[in-house]
């Protein structure tokens, strides 16, 4: 058991906005419910990189850009120039889907390439990777050989869903997922984590990042729950 203050525990959560019709307004709302609740990065379609980075420059909140997204069907040439352009647009996160059809035909040396080619990138601009695996449409079997290429390619993360499939994380998922990479590399939960029984039950399977739509009620939940300012997992 472990006790975690309010704010670390805000500091797990990746606050989303993937919305395809977000506005302006949205994302400038988004940024400042991050400042507010100190969450650890605002998630974002890629193309909102540099607004995102306009309302965050001066803050310790990351900018995650989503690449590929959200179905992982576009080349490493494409996900990589993508990856390129969030991050010199302010990205300080990049968290990218893999390429699905390749898992189905096995093709564990194109996905190897993949992985390698978006975390070098992230590596050389100290930027934090994150390779999503959209577990729900995958095999036990895909899923471990994909957490055997992460544990040698060693992305900072890896990353249950994308919140667009139909499900997200699970308890199961993340429980596999850290059996086979251990401490090597730390794992995201995301999808359909919208209250603080979920969110807690993630963190205390493995999870080090949550990426949720849902962190502020999250946080209200957690903070009317706290004794002494504090939740004990």
């Amino acid at each position: 058991m472990k006790k975690f203050s309010i704010d670390q525990l805000a500091r797990f959560i990746d606050h989303t906005n993937l919305k395809p019709f977000a506005t302006e307004e949205d994302l400038k709302i988004l940024c400042e419910e991050a400042k507010e609740y100190h969450f650890k990065m605002v998630a974002i379609n890629q193309v909102q990189s540099d607004r995102c980075y306009t309302h965050l420059k001066e803050t310790d909140i990351g900018i995650g850009a989503a690449i590929g997204f959200p179905l992982g069907q576009t080349s490493i040439a494409a996900k990589a120039f993508e990856t390129k352009d969030a991050i010199e647009n302010g990205a300080t996160e990049i968290d990218y889907v893999i390429n699905i059809t390749e898992v189905k035909a096995q093709n564990w040396d194109y996905l190897k390439e993949e992985m390698q080619t978006i975390v070098s990138l992230c590596r050389e601009k100290q930027v934090i990777s994150k390779v999503i695996f959209e577990n729900a449409y995958l095999t036990q079997e895909e899923k471990i050989a994909l957490c055997q290429i992460a544990k040698e390619i060693r992305p900072d993360f890896i990353k249950t869903s994308t919140g667009f499939a139909p499900s997200g994380a699970t308890f199961e998922d993340i429980t596999l997922m850290k059996q086979y990479v251990g401490e090597d590399v730390a794992i995201k939960a995301a999808g359909g984590i919208r209250d603080a029984e979920t969110f807690l039950k993630m963190i205390q399977l493995g999870a080090s990042r949550i990426g949720t739509s849902s962190g502020i009620s999250i946080i209200e939940t957690l903070k009317a729950d706290a004794l002494d300012g504090y939740i004990t997992i």
